[in-house]
């Protein structure tokens, strides 16, 4: 038991430090962590709703940032044509920059060699995994790992949302990945 509670503080320790990295400029750590969410988000994945539940916070601290992110030029609202209601947001050129900030926790982990950058990626990811299904939570997980992708020249296809996917789309965040967990 003590081990688990050792790793859980350093994780949570990790993850609050990369937080307070993260202040800078005009933008608190929320404001960035939306950027650079949707920075890796696909099309189908950039609604208040998916980045709330990706960040795992409410809508309502999402859609404050949201609101100020707007202000401050880092992203454009788009509205669905066929629903009105339906609100998605795009990084604008400022808001492109900035995902490429890199914080000490990046810079810290690119000090790893290759076989400590895996092994600690594909640790995390099963932790996540089994976190996510005790918690009910999505995967969103990048395209081309669903079981509704289907490799396409010179892209894939979502058999789920029948859209083709350009290349680049294939290696973006989804909102309705599911690789069967």
């Amino acid at each position: 038991m003590e081990k688990q509670l050792h790793i859980r503080e350093l994780i949570n320790r990790l993850a609050r430090l990369d937080a307070a990295s993260a202040w800078g400029g005009d933008l608190n750590p929320t404001q960035r962590a939306v950027l650079a969410y949707l920075g890796r988000a696909n099309r189908f994945s950039k609604s208040p709703s998916h980045v709330a539940e990706y960040l795992g916070t409410t809508r309502g601290t999402i859609s404050q940032s949201f609101k100020s992110l707007l202000q401050k030029g880092y992203v454009s609202e788009r509205r669905s044509a066929l629903d009105k209601r339906a609100i998605s947001f795009e990084l604008t050129v400022k808001g492109r920059e900035i995902t490429q900030f890199s914080g000490g926790l990046e810079q810290s982990i690119s000090d790893l060699n290759e076989h400590q950058k895996l092994a600690l990626q594909t640790t995390l990811t099963e932790i996540l995994k089994v976190f996510l299904k005790q918690n009910n939570g999505r995967t969103f997980g990048v395209c081309n790992t669903c079981i509704h992708f289907e490799a396409d020249n010179p892209g894939g296809f979502c058999r789920l949302l029948s859209e083709s996917l350009t290349q680049d789309e294939t290696s973006l965040i989804c909102h309705e990945q599911n690789n069967a967990l």
